[in-house]
């Protein structure tokens, strides 16, 4: 009767170590902590804006409309409370990554603006932070890349056999990964045209 027991208890041992479960665990941890540096970056993102509007608008004032854009889209992007909760919605995470993209666009459009003053370019605050932001999106691709290698890791153990079991029975659902916005606009090559002036 004991080595029955021994046998039992060896053989659930087995079991629960293919199941997977400490393994989703682990995977788990990643994809909140990739998640984490994701978020991080974004907020080092956002406490960077207000510096660089209030030194575009001592040189173009008149720009209005470009500042307040960049504004609003900050303001938008830091209303969205970012918890790991986030990484298990997928609607909620497909507004947070809508508003992370119209921050970027207003940006670009900033950035864009700045060419058109020669003093703003040359002022010396102005390309520290410009500078500054671009170390910053650097970063926050960086961070995204590692999120998505995380949530690749963990999607793949939760759909894989015999894991899938687990992930089912203890409600691991696959995660979201970031996904490109206008996917068919950029599968497409743009036109150049070398054409006659």
């Amino acid at each position: 009767m004991r080595t029955f027991q021994w046998l039992a208890a060896a053989l659930l041992a087995a079991a629960l170590s293919g199941c997977g479960y400490n393994e989703f665990q682990g995977k788990d941890e990643s994809v909140k902590a990739a998640w984490g540096e994701v978020v991080n970056q974004y907020q080092r993102r956002a406490d960077l804006i207000p510096n660089l509007v209030n030194t575009v608008k001592g040189y173009a004032s008149h720009e209005r409309e470009t500042l307040e854009a960049v504004t609003k889209a900050r303001a938008q992007a830091t209303s969205i409370q970012v918890t790991p909760e986030v990484l298990n919605n997928p609607a909620a995470f497909q507004k947070f990554q809508q508003a992370q993209g119209e921050l970027t666009s207003a940006l670009s459009r900033l950035m864009a603006v700045s060419e058109r003053y020669p003093d703003l370019k040359a002022d010396t605050v102005f390309r520290d932070l410009q500078s500054q932001l671009e170390g910053t999106e650097n970063r926050i691709t960086v961070a995204r890349q590692r999120y998505i290698a995380s949530v690749q890791d963990f999607n793949t153990l939760a759909r894989r056999f015999p894991t899938n079991l687990t992930a089912k029975m203890f409600g691991y659902e696959v995660k979201p990964s970031f996904q490109v916005e206008n996917e068919k606009s950029i599968s497409t090559a743009p036109s150049v045209d070398f054409g006659k002036k």
